[in-house]
């Protein structure tokens, strides 16, 4: 178990991070949202060593992060901590060499990542020379390449072509499957949901949301409902108590609803129009859920 235990940080008046806490198991993905300056980068530099907490701890099998325990963690950070004039191999193989890795396994492991990771041919090359995507896959084979016990990755996906998006993907599932976990943070909203076991949504330094995906989803379907109504004008339900349009396309509409709006009145609303084809509540999407956690946690500021 990957423990991060009430994490706070503040710099001066700014409070980057406000008792951030959250768990990964082994053989698990955790992905790690929020909007740019949330304090996820923060969270991540505190487990490795890089940033002292105010308060709080990371704590993996029961145990604070010490840097015996940094060493078995794979560690990708947002800006690129690489040698440009080294080449591709010899770095890879450097860095497995620092993760504890004699000479002939570090040499395997850099061959077995940039194959892995479509660098094969460009293992002699000098980073320098790389594209910056493929510098991103450098970047990340550096993470694996020490067969770490633990995966801690800042927007690993940022920057790589789809091709490469679906080789880190499966190099990530196949870490999970043999029990490593795996942390990232990401934008990619769509690549969170389909990978991760549990998200959680960071917001101006507090967690507002965090669990398994299809738990978050379930937990708020009730809120959404999809009315397709082929005949419907626009704006149609824009007047019923405790509803809100959330969309609408032609004829076919999703609507949020307060917890005491009432939806039969939508379906009675609907049939005034024409025939109701379809009525049926709907689960968000994480990248609903995102938004929402987001701006309730921002009304929370403002009041």
């Amino acid at each position: 178990m990957l423990e991060f235990d009430g994490l706070h940080k503040s710099y001066g008046d700014d409070h980057v991070l406000d008792g951030v806490g959250f768990t990964v198991a082994a053989g698990s993905m955790f992905g790690f949202c929020g909007a740019n300056g949330a304090g996820k980068t923060t969270t991540m530099r505190i487990a490795m060593g890089l940033v002292r907490p105010d308060a709080g701890e990371v704590r993996w099998q029961g145990r604070a992060l010490d840097d015996d325990a940094r060493r078995r963690i794979g560690y990708m950070p947002e800006e690129r901590g690489l040698y440009p004039k080294m080449r591709v191999g010899e770095q890879l193989a450097y860095f497995a060499r620092l993760h504890g890795l004699d000479a002939a396994a570090a040499g395997r492991a850099a061959d077995e990542w940039t194959g892995r990771l479509g660098l094969g041919d460009r293992r002699r090359d000098a980073v320098e020379k790389l594209s910056l995507g493929n510098q991103q896959r450098v970047q990340l084979a550096a993470a694996l390449v020490g067969r770490p016990e633990v995966l801690i990755l800042d927007e690993p996906f940022s920057g790589l072509d789809p091709v490469g998006v679906d080789a880190l993907a499966e190099a990530l599932l196949e870490q999970v499957r043999a029990g490593v976990p795996v942390v990232f943070s990401s934008h990619q909203l769509d690549l969170v949901e389909r990978l991760c076991d549990s998200v959680g949504i960071l917001a101006r330094g507090r967690m507002v949301a965090s669990g398994p995906v299809p738990d978050l989803r379930q937990r708020e379907a009730g809120r959404l409902l999809r009315v397709v109504v082929p005949d419907a004008p626009p704006g149609w339900a824009g007047g019923l108590p405790g509803v809100r349009v959330v969309a609408q396309q032609g004829g076919d509409t999703l609507l949020e609803l307060d917890a005491d709006a009432d939806d039969q009145q939508v379906l009675a609303a609907g049939l005034r129009t024409g025939p109701v084809t379809h009525f049926a509540r709907r689960e968000p999407s994480l990248v609903e859920l995102f938004r929402e956690a987001v701006a309730d946690e921002g009304a929370q500021v403002a009041a």
